[in-house]
């Protein structure tokens, strides 16, 4: 018995030590996660819930709210604006993130090189994404204004001018133009960090069997960054779905409507008629359609992917 006594004293302390540290390594991760999760919590969780309960109400921000069950949702997909604003929004996504994602991918390929000086015009193409989107729809406003800069260009070079933003035809291809230019070089880091994750040894293989730089990108390079051309995608087709703020600085949803993309018809349905309700519910719509398009991206993705070289 005594034995046993002093093995217990001598192990008592042991455990104690080992449960506290435990207890303090499962505490501190959640203390760096809980910022985050408020900030998560605050910002996102709760205002999609409160959309959500939005929707189903007839308020306009003066008046008591009142219940409306279904009914937003029904004049979503009665209302013709609604609809135009829809594929107005998806003729924006077409123009926009086949010609943005092919040009970061060739930017990529041509500034993954090591050269004297390559480290400056990596930095040159992202500047334009640090800066905000309204002041470049200004910016590009006062360019391709019918006496802008592009118009003067053009003029010097005896071509036809353009009324880029006061034509119907033209509104919405010069509103991606900007978007195109803002965001290729954000997209072309993601391609260049695929690009220096290829091994080089598949190259050098290839070259040995004889194939060419065009044989070698379709058969090495593009599947290798389907990894990185899922990811950019996917961010990239739903930041073109929440357009906003280009379309707001530079033609206010004119001509007409060519500009009037889903996000825009949101903020007009929202704060300047004060419809919440239908406003929110077209907001709950558009998540819907985004998420489906998400996963139809993750589903052609899925077995066309490679994650793993060894």
């Amino acid at each position: 018995m005594s034995f046993d006594t002093k093995m217990l004293s001598t192990r008592m302390p042991r455990e104690k030590i080992k449960k506290s540290k435990l207890t303090s390594q499962g505490i501190t991760p959640y203390l760096f996660v809980f910022p985050s999760f408020v900030g998560v919590l605050l910002f996102m969780l709760i205002p999609a819930i409160a959309v959500l309960v939005i929707s189903l109400l007839h308020w306009n921000l003066l008046s008591s709210p009142s219940f409306a069950g279904l009914s937003n949702y029904t004049k979503v997909f009665h209302d013709p604006t609604a609809l135009h604003s829809m594929l107005i929004t998806v003729y924006y996504v077409l123009l926009n993130i086949p010609l943005q994602t092919v040009l970061a991918i060739i930017l990529a390929l041509l500034l993954n090189r090591r050269l004297p000086g390559m480290a400056i015009f990596r930095a040159l193409f992202v500047i334009p994404w640090l800066a905000m989107p309204v002041a470049v729809g200004v910016v590009w406003q006062w360019i391709l204004q019918p006496t802008g800069m592009l118009d003067s260009l053009l003029q010097v070079l005896h071509l036809p001018q353009i009324d880029w933003l006061g034509t119907q035809h033209w509104a919405l291809p010069a509103v991606a133009m900007v978007n195109i230019w803002q965001w290729t070089g954000y997209n072309m880091l993601f391609f260049l960090a695929g690009l220096q994750g290829i091994p080089a040894y598949l190259y050098e293989a290839a070259e040995l069997d004889g194939a060419s730089p065009i044989r070698k990108f379709f058969t090495i390079t593009l599947p290798l960054l389907r990894p990185t051309l899922l990811f950019v995608l996917i961010t990239s087709v739903i930041g073109s779905f929440q357009v906003f703020d280009t379309v707001y600085v530079m033609t206010q949803g004119g001509p007409g409507q060519a500009t009037n993309v889903y996000n825009f018809y949101i903020f007009q349905e929202g704060f300047q008629f004060f419809h919440m309700g239908f406003a929110s519910a077209l907001s709950v719509i558009l998540f819907v359609v985004i998420l489906l398009v998400t996963l139809l991206q993750f589903a052609y993705f899925r077995n066309r992917t490679t994650y793993d070289l060894s």
